[in-house]
């Protein structure tokens, strides 16, 4: 079964998932910000993860309330 291409330009390589696009987005972006100097690489790594360290314990949380 054969995919129809909306566009004309031709696909080379393997099709990437949304995940992967999103990804890839947005190491770009935050990349592309670093560069310009708007921001700090390691300052967004350290609030990053301690974001997500935030929201895995809340998602922990919830799931052992749910258990009980």
């Amino acid at each position: 079964m054969k995919k129809k291409l909306t566009s004309k330009r031709k696909i080379t390589g393997k099709e990437l998932t949304l995940q992967d696009e999103l990804n890839i987005k947005l190491i770009t972006l935050i990349e592309l910000l670093e560069i310009k100097g708007y921001l700090s690489k390691g300052e967004f790594e350290r609030m990053t993860a301690m974001k997500l360290h935030e929201i895995s314990k809340a998602r922990a949380f919830e799931d052992l309330d749910e258990e009980m």
